[in-house]
């Protein structure tokens, strides 16, 4: 017997599962098909496993400096396997939190390989069988995964992956991370508050490319201050991997080529879409290297074939896949005859990134260069830590925010940070760069004291030559 349904999404991640259940909520009846792990790679492998353990290091980080706080701790040390374990124990509790969401909401689970064989048909694969799915439309949200270096796949043992690098036997002794995005800059951290010698080579002319140049200088000098080495403009000619060691021939900057040795390697040069073998070739889905061409809906160039997450345009972010889920079901929702749903289009410069180092990164909107790049004259403030009250409390006086506005209108066009809690306080920017306020609002809101969020209205009364405490 074929199994029916209005929708079904194909991948289980933050993009996939959110949509099933938006697409449930609103009267459709939904399935979910998954290969591996209900949550996907973000639930199970990344975004949350990796702050686990980045709170370890962490608390790891702060109890090594009790007497910076008038405190003492003494013979501390780090079991790298009870970190992973608890790592891991997050993610399985996360896992059965979505497997209960889908049997709240209705939505029929099946444990196998999607694959579209015509507009609105799916076969799944499994143990026990291949099985054959009908439904009115079909969201493809296959994500992604690591991209391999051509000339060193990872083999978990000596080079990893982020997978690899999450449940690691042991704690690297000197460790080659080989790219500077969040991932690599994430795990850098971790491995150098837990005790490794970490090396850092970035192709580029600065670490966190995509982050504003001031934001990048920052980062490369507190982390180095760390006892991370940075190489940027740099990169990895060749790796040698035996069973003990890799051999990095290393070219750096000045066009020097130098070997180093390392007891293990992390990739974190980019990722690659899952969208082999999932029948878009026959169906005649567009896609460029493997990312799907979708309009501000989700929609694909197939009718009833929509596509979110890390299968299509980036950036490649949970949080941006989770809104794409909800707009796709919504407009499915909207062309099945639901006329009180009005799906809207994202704005892509309103999607805040975030790096979970130490000190964090946080973002949202044009960099300072992107936007003189776009032709805006601007208002450019900047608010040092050391000027809050809250920070200087919490020991966390390293760091700053940055705002960028449209001098001619007063429109909040970005905002970067470096520092402390920075992942959390970015959103109140977010927010405000969604309901389009300008710097007139923001300098009229009160914010509470003491917090960290203060400087967040001094740095924009800095860009208006207005700033109090500095």
């Amino acid at each position: 017997m074929v199994e029916s349904f209005d929708l079904i999404v194909l991948g289980s991640g933050p993009g996939g599962y959110v949509a099933a259940i938006r697409a449930s909520q609103l009267g459709l009846k939904t399935a979910i098909v998954e290969r591996e792990l209900l949550g996907g790679i973000c639930l199970n492998w990344g975004c949350i496993p990796t702050k686990a353990l980045l709170r370890s290091a962490e608390i790891f980080h702060y109890m090594q400096h009790a007497e910076d706080y008038g405190l003492v701790a003494e013979k501390i040390s780090a079991d790298i396997e009870a970190v992973v374990k608890r790592s891991r124990g997050v993610a399985k509790q996360l896992n059965q939190g979505v497997t209960h969401l889908m049997r709240k909401n209705k939505i029929t689970v099946y444990m196998g390989e999607g694959k579209l064989t015509a507009p609105g048909k799916l076969e799944v694969k499994s143990d026990k069988g291949t099985q054959t799915l009908t439904a009115k439309h079909i969201i493809v949200a296959t994500g992604a995964r690591a991209r391999d270096l051509p000339f060193a796949p990872a083999d978990g043992k000596r080079v990893w992956t982020y997978r690899h690098a999450m449940t690691p036997s042991e704690l690297p002794s000197r460790l080659l991370v080989i790219g500077s995005g969040a991932i690599g800059i994430e795990f850098a951290s971790f491995y150098n508050d837990m005790g490794s010698e970490v090396t850092v080579v970035e192709m580029l002319d600065r670490i966190v490319p995509v982050e504003d140049v001031d934001v990048s200088a920052f980062l490369e000098k507190a982390l180095t201050k760390q006892g991370m080495t940075i190489m940027t403009g740099a990169g990895v000619e060749s790796l040698g991997v035996s069973d003990k060691a890799v051999k990095a021939r290393i070219k750096t900057a000045d066009g020097k080529v130098a070997e180093s040795e390392f007891s293990h390697v992390i990739v974190a040069v980019g990722i690659a879409p899952n969208t082999e073998n999932i029948g878009l070739k026959t169906l005649g889905v567009k896609a460029e290297r493997g990312i799907i061409a979708i309009d501000g809906m989700g929609r694909t160039n197939v009718p009833s074939v929509w596509a979110i997450g890390d299968v299509t345009p980036g950036p490649w972010l949970a949080h941006k896949a989770s809104h794409e889920g909800v707009t796709a079901a919504e407009a499915i929702a909207q062309a099945l005859g639901n006329k009180d749903v009005h799906p809207h289009a994202m704005d892509r410069n309103n999607i805040p990134g975030c790096t979970y180092c130490h000190p964090q990164v946080a973002s949202v909107g044009f960099t300072e260069a992107k936007a003189k790049e776009a032709g805006y004259t601007l208002k450019v403030g900047t608010f040092p830590f050391i000027g809050n009250g809250k920070a200087i409390a919490l020991g966390e006086a390293e760091g700053f925010i940055k705002t960028v506005f449209d001098a001619k209108t007063g429109e909040l066009l970005g905002a970067h940070m470096v520092g402390a809690e920075v992942t959390e306080l970015i959103q109140g920017y977010v927010v405000g760069k969604t309901l389009e306020t300008t710097e007139a609002e923001l300098i009229a809101t009160v914010f509470p004291h003491p917090t960290l969020s203060e400087m967040m209205h001094e740095s924009v009364l800095a860009a208006y030559g207005r700033a109090i405490h500095i």
